[in-house]
Parts: C-alpha cells; sequence; structure tokens
C-alpha cells in the first residue's frame, strides 16, 4: 500500500470515531436505534490488507470505543466479528487476484454489491454487539428490534455519507 491510502484511512479512522464519540455517542430515539457509524472505516478498508492487519485494526477500533462508551469489550467484539464477516464476503465474491479497485466503495463496486455487503456487515456486527450487550435471552425480542433498527439507522446514515463522497469509477 502507498502512504497515500494509509494517510487517508488514517483520517478516516480519525474522523469516524471522533464523530462517533462527541456526537453520536448520546443520539438515541428511545433507547431503540442507535446510528454506529464508525463501522463505515472497516468497510472501506483496501481489498488487499492482510487479514490479520484486518483484524488488529478492528481490535484496536473496537477497543477505542469501549474505553469510550465504558462498555468492558462488547465493541472490540462486534468489530472482530466484523471483520470476520468482510472477509469471508470479500472471499466468496471477489477474486483477490485481479481486483482493479483498490477498496470497496460504493463507486468502486455498485450498489448491488455494496449494499449487500454493508448490510451483512452491518447486522453481523449489531447482532453481536447487542447480544453481547443484553447478555440474556429474556430480552430477546427487544434485543432483536434494537439490532434491526439500530441496523438500519446505521446503514442509512452509511450510505448517506457514502453518496456524499460517492465517485462513479470511470470505465
Amino acid at each position: 500500500m502507498n502512504s497515500k491510502i494509509i494517510l487517508i484511512n488514517i483520517l478516516r479512522w480519525f474522523i469516524l470515531l471522533s464523530v462517533q464519540i462527541l456526537l453520536l455517542r448520546n443520539l438515541s430515539f428511545y433507547d431503540l436505534a442507535t446510528p454506529f457509524t464508525y463501522i463505515l472505516f472497516l468497510l472501506l478498508l483496501p481489498f488487499g490488507i492482510p487479514n490479520l492487519v484486518l483484524y488488529l485494526i478492528a481490535f484496536g477500533t473496537g477497543l477505542t470505543l469501549d474505553t469510550f462508551f465504558d462498555t468492558l469489550g462488547v465493541h472490540t467484539a462486534a468489530c472482530v466479528a466484523l471483520a470476520f464477516v468482510r472477509i469471508s464476503f470479500i472471499s466468496i465474491t471477489v477474486s483477490r487476484d485481479n481486483f482493479d479497485e483498490p477498496e470497496p466503495t460504493l463507486g468502486n463496486m455498485g450498489f448491488k454489491w455494496f449494499s449487500l455487503y454493508a448490510l451483512l456487515c452491518t447486522f453481523s456486527h449489531h447482532l453481536v454487539l447487542f447480544l453481547l450487550e443484553a447478555f440474556r435471552f429474556t430480552e430477546l425480542s427487544y434485543t432483536l428490534a434494537r439490532c434491526l433498527l439500530s441496523g438500519t439507522f446505521t446503514l442509512f446514515t452509511v450510505f448517506m455519507i457514502e453518496f456524499i463522497f460517492y465517485n462513479r469509477k470511470m470505465r
């Protein structure tokens, strides 16, 4: 990877985590829907990143959020689960030998591929996050409702950010 891509991703990490910690931390609709837009950083990491580095970045991102949210590893586990789903999805859908695009953005991969990718990664993240946060099955319907509503809200904000910075690939 060249230094420009690394610098862009460091800046993206700082901005998205700052927005999450400073602005979106207390934004919640009836304690059911909370946007977690910081996962966009993990979604937009380049294809060529080694799996171990991706897991370490996901672990560090989750640990940073756990430090500010005081959640004892819940975000860390959810980010590592998201990294696992991301690796699995990309290995199934994209050939690693001959991909032309450096990162999986909406403009590079198209709406259909990116929406399925973001949907699977977001809901796997939220499912792990809210199941670990509740840590009991007596409130399973409430936990699944929180997962569904927060996932929808997160996807909405992710797509809004992607459309703002949308850059159609030149063919």
